[in-house]
């Protein structure tokens, strides 16, 4: 397991929300100066400083739902309100999005390719904004600070990492499935052609040398495919052309977005049993995770505060409360469960934390959703 694996799933995840928020921002017709608002002030905060500090120190990946708790934060960082079913939605969209594109990544160094073209967008989003602009920039520079040196093994294993997070996630998205880059049973479809990782040569070709290093014979081969030898590599800087194209915000051209859970197995329900029992130590150490990012994200406070509204990310409101009856329960993300009370020393400390992390459900009504969670932002 990569230590340096959290900023990257982070950014490309909040990238992939706001998309998301976006694209429903507009279906739903809402005015552009309010969408503009929560836009701004859910970047402003994703990429406060004090926040980023923690995120970039190097540490393990945490539980699922763990990181749905900071998103469901950063989701209500504004006057914009999602219920219970719109947030397993948009998470369930936010983390199928970020595993396709792992899962085609060319190659593991593109990661870096990926998530500045999510940071590209976002400066879209806040272009007449220069100081979350400047937010966004100081990310970037943070980025090619910490990546930009590591070697070739070092994102391999960031790589891995992110596909032992993402293995037991099979939520077919209608998007993929119209495209057909995913199958009836949720799982994504490699492709056979086009171009192949930068510095590498297309397959077809086996060469054996001697002991000395001297070519001696080659062998053609039929891979099946069609592919091409790439023509540029992707800008790792500030700016320029990324090239690759993972990562670019795919609800552009606005079309209705559905996810169907697909049935879980035998060993998916297993590593979630697992996963659930963890150990106190693991149990604290998520804690304190969840202590001091959520503990960063400082949102501002306006003296004559807009009502809220309600997003929904269903067609209708009866699409939404049906799909909230009949999610499974493993995939709820509602209560963070942690069993790490046998520590006396900290049982009083992990006790208020826990306390101040639970996630309870929603009222109905749409002015009110949020309102624990805003009372949260309130406190800190």
């Amino acid at each position: 397991m990569s230590m340096r694996t959290l900023p990257l799933l982070f950014l490309n995840l909040g990238g992939e929300m706001l998309y998301i928020l976006d694209q429903r921002l507009r279906a739903q017709a809402v005015p552009a100066e309010k969408a503009h608002k929560v836009l701004s002030d859910i970047i402003s905060t994703m990429f406060n400083k004090k926040f980023l500090e923690e995120l970039f120190k190097p540490q393990d990946l945490y539980t699922k739902k763990a990181l749905r708790t900071v998103y469901d934060r950063l989701a209500h960082a504004s006057i914009m309100r999602l219920n219970q079913a719109s947030m397993d939605k948009l998470f369930d969209l936010m983390t199928m999005a970020f595993k396709y594109q792992v899962v085609l990544c060319p190659r593991p160094k593109d990661l870096l390719l990926i998530t500045f073209n999510h940071l590209d967008a976002i400066k879209d989003f806040v272009r007449d904004s220069p100081t979350i602009m400047n937010q966004v920039d100081e990310t970037f520079r943070k980025i090619i600070e910490v990546y930009g040196r590591l070697p070739a093994g070092e994102f391999q294993l960031i790589r891995q990492t992110l596909l032992i997070f993402f293995r037991d996630i099979h939520i077919r998205v209608s998007i993929f499935l119209k495209d057909k880059v995913q199958n009836a049973n949720g799982r994504f479809v490699l492709p056979i052609s086009g171009p192949v990782p930068w510095g590498t040569d297309v397959p077809g070709l086996i060469r054996m040398f001697n002991n000395k290093g001297e070519e001696v014979k080659r062998v053609e081969f039929k891979h099946g495919g069609h592919f091409e030898r790439a023509q540029s590599e992707g800008s790792f800087d500030l700016y320029g052309d990324r090239v690759l194209t993972l990562g670019k915000n795919m609800y552009s051209i606005s079309r209705p977005v559905e996810t169907h859970v697909s049935g879980p197995s035998k060993n998916s329900a297993l590593n979630t049993t697992k996963e659930s029992i963890a150990s106190d130590l693991l149990a604290k150490e998520e804690l304190n995770f969840l202590a001091r990012l959520m503990g960063g994200m400082e949102v501002t406070k306006t003296s004559a505060p807009e009502p809220g509204f309600r997003l929904n990310l269903f067609t209708t409101d009866e699409e939404e409360e049906h799909a909230a009856l009949t999610r499974p329960e493993e995939l709820s993300y509602q209560v963070i469960n942690i069993q790490a009370a046998q520590d006396q020393q900290r049982n009083e400390e992990l006790t208020r934390i826990m306390g101040e992390f639970e996630i309870h459900d929603q009222p109905q009504q749409s002015t009110s959703k949020g309102d624990d969670l805003l009372a949260m932002m309130d406190e800190l």
